[in-house]
């Protein structure tokens, strides 16, 4: 944004510690677990990240936190890296949680060494029942009494497979009846029998996130780790462990979370869409992922300035998704070319232009810049198609497109007169008969008459064909997460219609992907990655007005 706003809290906490001398350097870290595709929440912690190291100097790392084998794929960590560079970012380093494992062992055997971390046998219920409540404390079971030897030989063993998964964890030794159930001495460590996409089978005991996360933090140097809100209980486990340890003392902050109405933010429920197959993958343009924000023709200027209007704040709060709508449509006004396109299409025939005439007419590009964007060349002919909305037989008092008998401007051409109405044995109509005025040429207009209504329209003679696909909410709710029920129940059934074949001027042929254009009076559109030459495919990426109503 243009004009100048105040800092917000993590910016005043770093200009401090920069001013003070606390840090020579400031160190920041988008540190996503690789077992799902990023989304628009992740793009606010990746432009907070990046941009404070942007802003104040320093740099960011990447690190993957792939501690769980079972769910983590190299497919996802190649769709994190390619979301974070098209979003106009680069990191200094690219590391993973997999880089440290060895390190975290050790780290682990100086907390069992120091008499702060134990094996337990404990089952999942027991630990549960003897963690108390929050009001109660929690009662130590009997493996917490075991001698560092014992727990030092259980925990190599462990590392050497020799038990099963479920037999034995490692937990921190902390309080018992700290008020923070986390520090009711947690697990650190977890018997996992599965290969890890990047250490195969060189380990089968895995690092918890509580352990992994902060000492990661440590070993890179990280100055400020900022996390989102629901991290704020787990800041006081992540200081006792760098305290014990003795490590640089990387320094954990939390900031609200985005939560985008009309959608799912939770990575688990987005994949359930996509593995029961309700959307068309992680790139569907109906997911709140960076990928199908992309396909659907966002651009990381609209998503980077929309993270930058929301702020960063304490406080947990409900973003609206027409905020983001809006700062595409801004971009895209202002950007894109206008070019014509029918989605609903009725046959115009102008009766006394030349059938075998055709002539080439020229359209400015974009009003809106300087140079209006340069002008293309429009054909023209005796047989157009235009909006089947364009029509109205019995006009309403206000109504100034085609009707019988009135007059209406074909955008960039000519006036022309609707003078016959030819329906099918149902009564539908199916062609307008007209007559143009040729002496209404746009940019030479010497008719002298004035008509309060322009439509577009596409050549027939010379129009291509496309799939269109027009997108609404995915959700009829603002917060489905909030409602009874399984969020499933909100999803709207009209998010996704398709029109099969539209009528396209001859310009669009040469559409890339990534680009923005605005059919004229329908909304912005982008070709989509499923086009081929033979067959055209546009996602709509917003409307031309904010129109969604409540469902």
């Amino acid at each position: 944004m243009s004009e100048e706003r105040s800092l917000n809290f993590i910016e005043e906490i770093i200009e401090q510690d920069l001013k003070s001398g606390k840090y020579s350097t400031l160190v920041t870290r988008f540190p996503p677990e690789p077992n799902g595709y990023l989304h628009i929440g992740h793009a606010k912690a990746i432009c907070l990240n990046f941009g404070l190291t942007k802003k104040y100097g320093g740099y960011t790392n990447l690190r993957f936190d792939d501690t769980n084998p079972v769910t983590e794929k190299t497919e996802y960590v190649n769709s994190q890296q390619e979301d974070i560079k098209w979003l106009g970012f680069e990191w200094k380093n690219e590391l993973y949680a997999s880089d440290y494992f060895e390190q975290l062992f050790e780290y682990a055997v100086i907390l069992i060494k120091k008499g702060l971390a134990y094996v337990d046998d404990s089952t999942a219920d027991e630990i549960a029942a003897n963690k108390g409540t929050p009001t109660i404390p929690g009662t130590p079971g009997p493996s917490r009494s075991r001698s560092i030897e014992e727990n030092l030989d259980l925990f190599n063993r462990m590392r050497q497979g020799e038990f099963e998964d479920g037999k034995y964890i490692l937990r921190a030794k902390i309080d018992l009846s700290s008020s923070n159930m986390l520090m009711r001495d947690p697990i650190i460590y977890r018997i996992k029998h599965a290969p890890h996409h990047r250490t195969g089978n060189k380990w089968c005991i895995y690092p918890m996130y509580d352990f992994a996360h902060g000492q990661s933090d440590s070993i890179e140097n990280i100055t400020h780790s900022i996390c989102t809100l629901e991290y704020v209980a787990h800041r006081e486990l992540y200081d006792w462990f760098i305290e014990k340890l003795e490590i640089f003392p990387s320094k954990q902050y939390e900031f609200a979370r985005l939560n985008l109405t009309y959608t799912v933010m939770s990575k688990r429920k987005l994949m359930q869409l996509v593995n029961e197959n309700i959307v068309a993958g992680w790139d569907d343009p109906r997911m709140p992922t960076i990928s199908g924000l992309r396909r659907r023709g966002y651009t990381p200027h609209s998503i980077r300035e929309f993270c930058d209007r929301i702020g960063i704040a304490k406080r947990e709060n409900l973003i609206e998704l027409s905020l983001l709508e809006f700062c595409i449509r801004e971009e895209l006004n202002r950007t894109s070319d206008r070019v014509m396109a029918v989605l609903e299409p009725l046959k115009l025939t102008i009766t006394n232009y030349d059938a075998d005439k055709s002539e080439i007419l020229l359209a400015e590009n974009n009003p809106e810049k300087e140079d209006k964007g340069g002008v293309r060349e429009v054909p023209f002919s005796n047989e157009l198609w235009i909006e089947q909305e364009d029509f109205m037989e019995e006009p309403s008092k206000k109504w100034f497109r085609l009707a019988p008998g009135a007059l209406v401007r074909l955008k960039n051409a000519y006036i022309v007169k609707c003078d016959e109405v030819i329906k099918d044995q149902d009564g539908k109509v199916i062609e307008l008969k007209c007559s143009y005025i040729p002496e209404s040429r746009s940019g030479s207009d010497t008719s002298g008459l004035h008509v309060k209504g322009t439509i577009h329209w596409v050549s027939a003679k010379h129009a291509k064909t496309a799939e269109i696909r027009i997108y609404d909410r995915l959700f009829t709710v603002p917060s489905p997460d909030s409602e009874e029920g399984d969020f499933k129940d909100y999803l709207n059934p009209d998010s996704l219609k398709i029109i099969k074949q539209a009528f396209i001027e001859p310009s669009l042929m040469n559409a890339n992907e990534g680009v923005g254009y605005q059919f004229m009076r329908k909304g912005y559109f982008c070709l989509d990655k499923d086009s081929t030459p033979e067959k055209l495919v546009f996602n709509q990426t917003v409307t031309l007005k904010e129109g969604f109503t409540k469902k």
